[in-house]
């Protein structure tokens, strides 16, 4: 089994997939080394680490980097989080998603927002996309890579619940591998549009909704912090470097318990 048969075969156990989520070469390390079966790159965290705000606003050859760094050193799936594709037309984004693929990780995902300006694309423009991204992989000999295609209705529409599973099941039938839906977290909405997808269904942590045995229940499939991790690291840093200075003394380096 390679590593892309791996990491399908994740989202299809008993189990829900609890994903581990990295922004660099270290977190990445860490994560594995506690026992995550999988680890999914954050955007926002690799931007933040390098001074940027999430939003393509790196070049993606520099971001592709420090995926391929993460990819190349652990012995579990990657995922990578490339936003929309950094690119603006389709020919673009597909050749990225290659790039991506080359460097060894074993699924993507890639969101539905616009980035030059607000909305989501539309939904027969994004699924075109995503049916070149699956021939184009198919092509090149990754069959089976996962495609977990993420739609940001909850994040940019009012009332997102419906439109979220007419987007879910024209982006399965275009050849998305699961659907992920960050900003969902009401219980009834989660079971229903993981009942009505033919797909898994990836949630993101929020505030009130971090209970792997919960979401299980509920139907979800893979589980993810995003950011999360990463925000409360840096925060960690800047806190401690702040007491450093203040008090001109290092002891609190040497404490059991940081």
């Amino acid at each position: 089994m390679n590593i892309i048969q791996e990491f399908h075969k994740l989202h299809t156990s008993e189990d829900i997939l609890f994903l581990g989520n990295a922004w660099d070469l270290l977190s990445a390390l860490t994560l594995e080394k506690v026992g995550f079966k999988a680890i999914g790159t954050t955007s926002w965290g690799i931007a933040n680490s390098l001074g940027y705000a999430d939003g393509e606003l790196i070049d993606f050859d520099r971001h592709l980097g420090i995926i391929k760094s993460i990819a190349e050193n652990v012995r579990i799936p990657v995922s990578a989080d490339i936003e929309a594709g950094y690119g603006e037309d389709m020919n673009t984004i597909v050749a990225n998603v290659l790039k991506t693929a080359d460097v060894g990780v074993a699924g993507i995902n890639i969101e539905d927002s616009l980035k030059n300006q607000e909305g989501l694309r539309d939904v027969s423009g994004h699924c075109k996309l995503l049916s070149k991204i699956r021939s184009a992989l198919d092509q090149h000999g990754y069959k089976d890579f996962y495609i977990n295609a993420r739609t940001d209705t909850y994040f940019q529409n009012e009332n997102p619940f419906m439109e979220t599973i007419d987007r879910a099941k024209a982006y399965v039938e275009s050849g998305a591998s699961g659907i992920f839906v960050p900003g969902l977290k009401q219980d009834e909405e989660i079971e229903e549009i993981a009942s009505s997808i033919n797909a898994p269904l990836n949630v993101l942590s929020l505030p009130g909704l971090t209970n792997c045995n919960k979401l299980k229940a509920l139907g979800v499939k893979r589980f993810s912090f995003g950011n999360a991790l990463s925000d409360k690291v840096i925060a960690f840093l800047e806190n401690r470097a702040a007491q450093l200075l203040d008090l001109r003394d290092t002891s609190i380096l040497y404490e059991e318990a940081l």
